[in-house]
């Protein structure tokens, strides 16, 4: 067992998040060791650290990240700088045989089940790296995990060309989709949130609020909030034949009000829901979105408003927790 430290945040209980010093990972024949160069703040990472815990205690968060390879067996990777898919699959399963890894019966993840990237190292599988090139700034790569996410569920939207789409929800999720939504053939993309900061924040990226009297209905939409009202109102914005793509973790029951599931009914919707990302050979939500990155097809950079060093984490979390600023994407960096 290695002797070597490293700096942490560390979970050892719900609300207990320890910056500390903690041992070097060892890595296997399949892995290879990252310096971890930024971490984002998932929006589940508030409940994980702060009410519902990890699979166990003690646990390392942070699925969304990107760093620099400094140890491998094989010398090509050494140097490269990658994001990585944070699910490990357990490649048994009837899904994980057709490469559906996000739909796998037995799966492990960075963050959650085992350690994840708050911390200085981690030694993380091959088979999961995206290698991203060296003009890509670490911290744009780190967002390479919502990205993916807001591919699929774009992807899963079928949008045709000159929809017009509606996003609800205008975090970093929803105002990744929504470029997706453009980028897909959309005539037109709006966004729905009940903040206004955030609704402003959505226009500085050409995206304005959604107004059914003005814009009519919308032919696809995307709930991401997770919320019962939003969910009513989604169904309520869509034209007859319209889809729904349903991505947003609820916050408790989604309950449907009976008029509105008499919509679903009688405007014949198409209701899809999106877990994850698609990553395997056929299909590749993190190659995409790399390269979407790396060609600046789609903006990432700008929806960063906070990065604060990874000895700051329980101030970043805390910031987030109790709303103290505006904030869209928080990272956490390591130089």
């Amino acid at each position: 067992m290695s002797n070597k430290m490293m700096n942490a945040a560390v979970l050892h209980a719900v609300g207990d998040l320890r910056y500390e010093q903690v041992q070097m990972p060892e890595i296997a024949e399949d892995e290879v060791l990252l310096k971890i160069r930024a971490c984002g703040v998932c929006g589940s990472d508030i409940p994980r650290v702060y009410t519902k815990g990890t699979y166990h205690f003690p646990t390392i968060p942070g699925h969304e990240f990107a760093g620099e390879i400094v140890a491998s067996n094989d010398p090509a990777l050494l140097g490269r700088r990658a994001a990585v898919f944070p699910l490990l699959p357990c490649h048994k399963c009837p899904p994980c045989k057709v490469g559906e890894f996000a739909n796998c019966h037995d799966y492990d993840y960075y963050g959650s089940r085992r350690d994840g990237a708050f911390a200085e190292y981690l030694a993380v599988k091959k088979a999961n790296l995206i290698l991203a090139p060296d003009t890509l700034s670490y911290d744009c790569a780190a967002m390479c995990e919502p990205g993916a996410v807001a591919r699929a569920a774009i992807r899963r939207m079928n949008v045709e060309l000159g929809d017009l789409v509606v996003i609800y929800g205008a975090g970093p999720i929803g105002l990744i989709a929504a470029q997706w939504a453009k980028r897909a053939g959309a005539g037109c993309v709006r966004v729905v949130d009940i903040s206004e900061e955030k609704l402003s924040f959505a226009a500085k990226f050409g995206f304005e609020s959604y107004d059914p009297e003005k814009d009519g209905a919308a032919d696809a939409v995307l709930e991401g909030t997770g919320a019962a009202p939003a969910l009513n109102n989604a169904i309520r914005a869509l034209k007859a034949h319209g889809k729904l793509v349903l991505m947003g973790n609820p916050m408790g029951d989604m309950n449907i009000k009976s008029d509105v599931y008499s919509q679903i009914l009688r405007k014949e919707l198409r209701i899809t829901g999106t877990w994850n990302s698609s990553y395997n050979d056929m299909i590749n939500d993190w190659e995409a979105t790399i390269a979407a990155m790396a060609d600046g097809s789609i903006q990432y950079e700008g929806l960063i408003t906070h990065r604060y060093p990874l000895a700051q984490v329980n101030e970043a979390l805390e910031m987030m927790r109790d709303k103290k600023e505006f904030f869209t994407k928080v990272m956490l960096v390591n130089d």
